[in-house]
């Protein structure tokens, strides 16, 4: 392990143990009940740079904009990829973004608490309760409500899903939103969107267009996933050939390519790559059906509209499984190849 990657695992414990009490909301059933429109600055609180973690917080962010209606959306975020997931928000003004290597950029790291200070909001929200910075953050802001994001028992008991990573903020908010005279509107939870326009959707028809150059509708899949979450060449192998055997006649089989570039079929299949975040997406929006393995890339099927199959063999389906028209997470540990294709047929159906 590299001086910095000790430093900084050494900055996450000693983060973690100064904040550990920082943060608990309060019991706002005592204040006087506030009106939607007169809230109109929200900070939304989620300092973590991946990909599938930003996409998550889409749901929260639809859900504030739909409830206060006349308000702006700050987020305080860590990375660069919030900018480009909310860039088809209008709702959404200013974003916060912490480097991903804080020990590298000390004077921006800082720069960014400082002007965090100066902004005054309505209302905070930490989206995830463990998140040292989320909770800190949420602290330093100064808003008049303040919602720290901590577990509920009464609405874990009450929802089968309140663990989920993009639902639990959302059941929490409105939770919180009671208190203050809001009543829980039990609307189903918003769905992941990246909000593909349309001039997005019309590159990826013809990115999709060339790479197929025909008609048949397509299949994607997508092989790759970070550590114990990426399946084998041999696993994968076995799935390519069956989609080939069942689906190859009526459907392209096509791969969609990681940043790393690699495959877990040894680019057999056609094969498109890009590092353009909006313009996969606009891809991914064209396919018939996306298949892929928990990663960032299920999570950006996710945020579009085509339909999806989600790879578990890990990672807890409860917490991250798609969800949605369309969306589905699977257990592969508990199914055949053969039950695996079935699914895929119905999904397709």
């Amino acid at each position: 392990m590299s001086l910095l990657k000790e430093v900084n695992v050494i900055r996450r414990r000693v983060t973690k143990g100064l904040t550990k009490n920082i943060g608990k909301t309060i019991d706002y059933t005592k204040y006087d009940p506030i009106d939607p429109l007169a809230v109109k600055r929200v900070l939304i609180s989620r300092p973590n740079n991946r990909l599938g973690n930003q996409l998550m917080m889409t749901p929260l962010v639809q859900e504030v904009i739909d409830t206060f209606p006349n308000c702006t959306i700050d987020l305080f975020v860590r990375g660069t990829l919030s900018p480009i997931i909310f860039e088809n928000y209008k709702e959404v003004e200013t974003i916060y973004n912490l480097p991903k290597k804080p020990f590298k950029h000390l004077l921006d790291y800082f720069g960014v608490w400082f002007k965090l200070k100066r902004k005054k909001y309505d209302m905070v929200i930490n989206v995830v309760q463990n998140s040292s910075s989320g909770r800190l953050s949420t602290k330093v802001a100064r808003a008049r409500y303040k919602f720290f994001g901590e577990k509920i028992e009464l609405l874990e008991k009450q929802y089968s899903d309140y663990n989920h990573m993009a639902k639990n903020a959302i059941y929490n908010l409105r939770y919180y939103l009671n208190m203050l005279g809001i009543e829980d509107k039990k609307t189903a939870i918003p769905v992941l969107d990246i909000k593909v326009n349309d001039k997005e959707l019309a590159q990826g028809k013809d990115l999709l267009d060339k790479l197929v150059k025909n008609d048949k509708k397509t299949i994607g899949i997508y092989t790759f996933a970070t550590g114990e979450k990426c399946y084998s060449e041999e696993w994968w192998a076995n799935v390519y050939e069956r989609l080939m055997q069942r689906f190859g006649t009526e459907y392209n089989i096509i791969e969609v390519l990681p940043v790393e570039n690699v495959s877990q079929i040894a680019f057999k299949a056609p094969s498109y790559y890009s590092k353009d975040i909006r313009e996969i997406a606009g891809f991914l929006q064209n396919l018939d059906l996306f298949i892929c393995a928990d990663s960032g890339m299920m999570h950006l099927g996710s945020a579009v509209t085509s339909p999806l199959i989600g790879l578990f063999s890990v990672t807890d389906l409860n917490m991250y499984t798609p969800y949605g028209p369309d969306k589905i997470g699977i257990d592969t540990r508990k199914m055949s190849y053969d039950q695996i294709m079935d699914q895929v047929q119905r999904s397709l159906n």
